[in-house]
């Protein structure tokens, strides 16, 4: 990417929010900074960033509703950095619309892997489709070949039953990011209540034993405890 991605970050704390206008810019990042939610949704209409980095507990406005705000606006990835560590919240979070949730405090070595998961979800859609139809999907040693709608670890192909396939590809098209438990239920089995989590952990469990050389501490299929799962996706 030759332009250097724009980040906007939203932080009432001056000390976190300068580390992290200073980390970014020493990494290749430009950047735009507020103390709130108001200036963080004028900003985001106005000079149409990157990728968002928001804290929850702002002054003026909850960051739940700016999150919701922003969405009405932009599609950019909204990466969350707060320190509200319940699994409610992230949960609240994640299904109003950010993309991502680091709990304070965090490291700048995380940080700047969540930003570059976020920039791989900015291909544009063209290119996205295309790579779908010619390419597979790998990570390690697990592939999925779109076209055949097969899936192999090595060179050994994985059986997987519809549904399991349809899970693993919607994981793989948002590799990197954290799916909640209601938003995968909604997905794949239409539950828009989000409730049936037990039956989940059990579908989840039985690819772990498919896919996974050592279920008990899996490489590729990750759990965020109370949250949801995530593909690994390097």
């Amino acid at each position: 990417m030759e332009n250097k991605p724009v980040i906007l970050v939203v932080e009432d704390d001056k000390s976190i929010r300068n580390f992290i206008c200073v980390s970014l810019n020493a990494n290749g990042y430009k950047y735009i900074e507020t103390d709130s939610g108001k200036n963080a949704i004028s900003l985001a209409a106005s000079h149409r960033p990157d990728i968002i980095i928001l804290d929850l507990g702002l002054p003026d406005i909850d960051g739940i509703d700016v999150i919701t705000e922003l969405r009405k606006l932009t599609k950019a990835p909204i990466v969350v950095v707060s320190a509200r560590g319940k699994e409610k919240e992230k949960v609240l979070a994640l299904d109003s619309g950010a993309d991502d949730y680091l709990t304070k405090p965090f490291s700048l070595p995380e940080l700047l892997a969540r930003l570059r998961v976020a920039l791989r979800h900015l291909i544009p859609t063209s290119i996205s489709n295309q790579q779908e139809l010619s390419s597979m999907f790998t990570v390690g040693e697990l592939k999925i070949d779109y076209e055949k709608r097969h899936v192999y670890l090595s060179s050994d192909e994985v059986h997987l039953t519809p549904l399991e396939y349809k899970l693993l590809v919607l994981m793989a098209k948002q590799a990197g990011k954290v799916l909640t438990h209601k938003f995968i239920l909604r997905e794949i089995w239409g539950d828009t209540n989000g409730s049936d989590t037990l039956s989940l952990r059990v579908f989840m469990a039985n690819m772990r034993r498919k896919i996974e050389k050592e279920p008990a501490q899996p490489r590729y299929l990750l759990t965020e405890v109370g949250v949801g799962y995530r593909l690994a996706d390097e």
